[in-house]
């Protein structure tokens, strides 16, 4: 039975950007995570050992997040994805979206984001 495990919109504080502004002063990032896997054997066990902890998950992405710096939000985004297909080698895919609200884009912006899939 194929599903989608989701965490939407966790929110940290970090130090990523291309500004040395970024890197100096951080800011808020928001990072959605999308688990796509079977879940029949969970459904039929009720045993999170058949399906993701997304408690794992969060802290998976809470250590990409808010450990080293990068640049881009890409990079943020590939290495969260890959963090989790480590630790979870048998899942379909992994979606990850990391947000940055407000970027400094010299005008009025809500977000830039960027979703990578692994």
């Amino acid at each position: 039975m194929p599903a989608t495990v989701r965490l939407v919109n966790a929110v940290f504080y970090a130090h990523h950007g291309v500004m040395e502004e970024e890197h100096r002063i951080g800011g808020r990032y928001e990072v959605d995570v999308a688990v796509t896997l079977d879940v029949g054997a969970a459904a039929e066990t009720d045993s999170l050992a058949h399906t993701v902890d997304y408690e794992k998950v969060y802290a998976l992405v809470r250590e990409v997040v808010t450990g080293n710096s990068s640049y881009l939000i890409e990079r943020v985004a590939w290495r969260i994805a890959g963090a989790v297909r480590a630790a979870y080698p048998d899942v379909d895919s992994v979606d990850v979206t990391v947000r940055k609200p407000n970027p400094p884009v010299g005008g009025p912006c809500d977000r830039a984001e960027v979703t990578v899939r692994r």
